[in-house]
């Protein structure tokens, strides 16, 4: 499919299914994807070529969560859209409410968002949204690796002692694995006391 969107792009014709008459197209593409594209490029599963064809004004939309006061921006448009739509009498968002909007983490981006609002809205008896009316999954809490070094010096030790091992103490390989000079190698051992 890849190879037949860029063959249309580039040569501005199509034909039918069945056909062998072109027609002729102008057309602007304009495409999204929340994927890493030129990840995708690199396992082989999008074309280069055709990635150079289509990017050629690049917009990155960074996630909700790094947007700051545009969670309020975009509550305060939803909360008008949905409370003129299902004819509440809703004013706005406490305080509350809304810092409990700006410190949720929004995996859901925008859309989350708004069926946030929506809900709320829905089932809100009173003039002002509280953060109660906010059923928002609670973040998963990052377990820390109790074995997860950040000492230098220790990252530094273990990086050595991996590749020693994994040479099988071929020292010339270790540094070539390290990406670093035998002789820098050397240093690093006597000032680590390796």
């Amino acid at each position: 499919m890849q190879a037949k969107l860029l063959t249309a792009i580039e040569k501005r014709q199509i034909s039918r299914l069945g056909t062998t008459d072109t027609i002729p197209i102008d057309v602007r593409l304009i495409s999204a994807t929340n994927a890493n594209i030129r990840q995708l490029v690199e396992e082989g599963d999008f074309r280069q070529d055709l990635l150079y064809r289509i990017n050629t004004i690049e917009i990155s939309i960074p996630p909700l969560r790094e947007r700051g006061e545009d969670v309020l921006l975009l509550a305060d448009y939803f909360l008008q859209r949905y409370t003129h739509k299902y004819k509440k009498e809703i004013n706005g968002l406490s305080r509350e409410a809304k810092q409990k909007l700006m410190r949720y983490h929004w995996p859901g981006n925008v859309r989350e968002l708004q069926h946030a609002i929506e809900r709320a809205i829905i089932l809100s008896d009173s003039p002002l949204l509280k953060p109660a009316n906010f059923m928002l999954q609670p973040q998963p809490e990052k377990k820390v690796n109790a074995d997860e070094v950040l000492n230098l010096e220790q990252l530094e030790r273990n990086a050595i002692e991996r590749a020693i091992k994994r040479s099988e103490g071929n020292l010339s390989r270790a540094a070539e694995y390290l990406g670093i000079t035998r002789y820098a190698l050397y240093r690093k051992l006597e000032k680590l006391g390796l």
